[in-house]
């Protein structure tokens, strides 16, 4: 694998930067600035040293590096995929489910996914995070609403703020007796491991309430030393971590890569929570498999890999109507009252319960 030919230590952020290490061709500037011009880039030192310049398929790359098929929507693409809007009562939350909701801190990231469901929303040109007033009024939303009983914190990625304002935040929510539940999404783990130092663990942490951190990784190599190491810190200081990945074609969309990355999850002590199906974000086409892959592929994992193993494979509905478990029923009813057709791993069918 032939990485960068020009080792960075600062997050790339443009076409130059990307032309400079290599990672694209001078033919390929003028796409890219036009991509740039509309979707934000960051690609952290600690994911631009695993990717391999020799392989234009390589599955890190193509999750960072800018392609100019970013510029193709199809019509059933929107910019608010997954319906955030239609269930954001103040700004900074949404609040789609009863018992739960989300605290969207931050409208930044680390680095910029380019399948990312929230492109049209963060990046350079928006709030960095919300103002005091705005989170003032969110936090207000949910000290008021005693039905949620989870706080999902998420952006952006939250875990970009510093330690000092984290814990601010974390002990104004840990203050609302019915929010028994922290939950933060990140990347950052993987992607600045650097940043899971012992002041940021201890500041999300809450005495009396569970948290949870879901990392988001898409590819084995993505858990390299660094990323176990940031990992390990979180767990062993009592927070429980979970997965979330997206399927993505030509990154894990065949089964050696996917349960690849759900063991290293595993071997990791990181439980796979949820496989998505691509959301119909602009400009994110080249990434979408079908669902029947993808149902394949869920198929291909059971009995294969262990039960620890496997992820609710889910789709979010456009238009904020929640998600959908896309994972395939191996259970079909006969006419006989009472009796089932259940499919094994092997793909045999058997008949429940059995003839006498």
């Amino acid at each position: 694998m032939t990485t960068p030919k020009t080792s960075s230590r600062t997050t790339l952020r443009n076409a130059d930067d990307l032309a400079i290490t290599g990672l694209i061709s001078e033919q390929q500037r003028s796409a890219i600035e036009q991509v740039a011009a509309r979707y934000a880039i960051a690609i952290t030192p600690a994911m631009t040293e695993i990717m391999a310049c020799d392989n234009p398929d390589d599955p890190i790359a193509r999750q960072f590096v800018p392609d100019a098929r970013e510029l193709e929507q199809t019509p059933q693409e929107r910019e608010d995929p997954i319906g955030d809007h239609a269930h954001s009562p103040v700004e900074g939350i949404v609040h789609r489910y009863p018992d739960r909701v989300l605290l969207k801190l931050v409208h930044v990231c680390p680095v910029y996914c380019r399948f990312c469901f929230r492109r049209e929303m963060v990046g350079p040109g928006q709030a960095s995070a919300l103002s005091s007033e705005v989170l003032d009024a969110a936090i207000t939303y949910i000290a008021d609403h005693p039905e949620i009983w989870e706080v999902v914190i998420t952006g952006g990625d939250p875990l970009i703020l510093a330690p000092r304002r984290l814990k601010e935040i974390v002990e104004r929510l840990a203050a609302i007796d019915h929010v028994k539940v922290l939950r933060w999404h990140t990347r950052v783990p993987v992607v600045a491991p650097e940043r899971i130092s012992q002041a940021l663990v201890d500041a999300i942490k809450v005495p009396g309430k569970a948290v949870y951190v879901v990392l988001h990784a898409n590819h084995p190599r993505e858990l390299g030393p660094e990323a176990q190491t940031a990992c390990a810190r979180l767990i062993d200081n009592g927070i429980v971590m979970l997965s979330q990945s997206v399927l993505l074609r030509g990154v894990n969309d065949n089964a050696e890569t996917l349960g690849s990355l759900m063991r290293t999850f595993v071997e990791n002590r990181i439980k796979p929570y949820y496989l998505h199906h691509g959301d119909l974000a602009p400009g994110t086409g080249h990434f979408r498999t079908g669902i029947d892959e993808g149902q394949k592929l869920m198929h291909a994992l059971r009995g294969h890999y262990s039960g620890l193993c496997q992820p609710t494979y889910v789709l979010d509905i456009p238009g904020g109507h929640g998600k959908a478990r896309l994972t395939p029923c191996d259970i079909t009813p006969l006419s006989d009252d009472n009796a089932w057709h259940v499919t094994d791993f092997r793909g045999n069918t058997h008949r429940y319960p059995p003839e006498k």
